[in-house]
């Protein structure tokens, strides 16, 4: 059960939120050939998105006080970096490093929104962050086993 204080409209939004990751993992895994590649690019460019606006929460928090902690910053622009630099990759190599900063993100998240006052989202966040891994894991899988020989 979700943290009663969390909003509603987020917990939802939140949940909308991981159409695109599920809509793009199904779309990869089930798709011709002729339309799999743009699928797995759409997802691909998704959670690269995504990836970003994680990293931007943590200039969200630097930006509320006077005298934020430069390690929030810095953090902040790592995710989005990376998932810049994932968009370069092929599409397979891509959404298996978007999982893996999927998964550092909440991993650093883990710590820091306890110091932020934020440790409620928590949850939400490992829910949201499984899903979001489990739908690049296998959209990467579902590239890499149609480009396999029979």
């Amino acid at each position: 059960m979700a943290d009663p204080h969390l909003r509603p409209v987020a917990l939802r939004l939140g949940y909308v939120a991981l159409l695109p990751f599920m809509v793009g993992a199904a779309a990869v895994l089930l798709a011709r050939a002729a339309t799999q590649d743009h699928a797995a690019a759409a997802l691909s460019a998704y959670a690269a998105t995504v990836v970003s606006f994680l990293g931007g929460i943590h200039w969200g928090f630097g930006l509320r006080t006077s005298q934020p902690p430069a390690g929030l910053f810095l953090w902040g622009v790592v995710p989005s970096l990376t998932s810049w630099a994932a968009l370069m990759l092929p599409v397979a190599a891509a959404l298996a490093l978007h999982a893996a900063m999927l998964s550092v993100c909440f991993l650093v998240d883990r710590r820091v929104y306890p110091r932020q006052g934020a440790a409620a989202w928590l949850p939400l966040r490992f829910r949201l962050t499984l899903i979001a891994v489990i739908s690049c894991v296998l959209g990467s899988w579902g590239l890499l086993n149609a480009a396999a020989p029979p």
